[in-house]
């Protein structure tokens, strides 16, 4: 398991008795990035609502390339909101994990732009490679994107610190935080 003790961020300064961060597993991130699937599709069901309400339906290619540019910075804005306000999602507080840039208090507005472009890498390599290799069918494009979120998963496995690789280049971390201990 990857538990890891790494420095604390300095919003994270607790007395030596406090548990380490460290980490979060793999397979914590990849649930919270499922339960955040589902988040995202009222999320983005709502812009679309918007869009078309705004648009008055239209369905030329213009109107249709133009909801694609206004999802993308829906979703953009959702997550660097997000990221660099609080640290976390809903998704992400739900499993107890954080994004933030060791030495800040709150990760700065670039670093979470950066990581929202960079984690593209998880769906834009199977999406260029459908499109070179003309898929039509829904299974083909299942395949497509199951191993091109596949291998960008696995760049998680070649780091240290199991950092997933568009976190290591927009200079973020994940990390666990610790459970809350219930009052009584």
């Amino acid at each position: 398991m990857q538990t890891d003790k790494h420095v604390v961020p300095a919003d994270f300064a607790a007395p030596a008795a406090a548990p380490a961060i460290g980490t979060p597993t793999i397979k914590r991130r990849v649930i919270a990035m499922v339960y955040e699937a589902f988040l995202l599709i009222a999320v983005e069901a709502l812009a679309v609502f918007l869009y078309l309400l705004a648009t008055g339906n239209r369905q030329a290619p213009a109107y249709r390339t133009g909801l694609m540019v206004f999802l993308f910075l829906v979703t953009a804005a959702y997550f660097v909101h997000a990221w660099s306000g609080s640290g976390f999602t809903l998704a992400m507080k739900t499993w107890r994990i954080k994004l933030v840039k060791v030495g800040c208090p709150k990760v700065p507005f670039r670093n979470a732009a950066i990581r929202y472009l960079l984690a593209w890498g998880w769906f834009a390599p199977a999406l260029v490679v459908g499109g070179l290799m003309d898929l039509h069918h829904l299974k083909e494009w299942a395949v497509a994107l199951i191993l091109g979120m596949v291998a960008w998963g696995l760049t998680a496995f070649l780091d240290k610190d199991r950092q997933f690789l568009h976190d290591r280049i927009a200079g973020t971390r994940l990390i666990a935080l610790p459970k809350v201990g219930k009052k009584k």
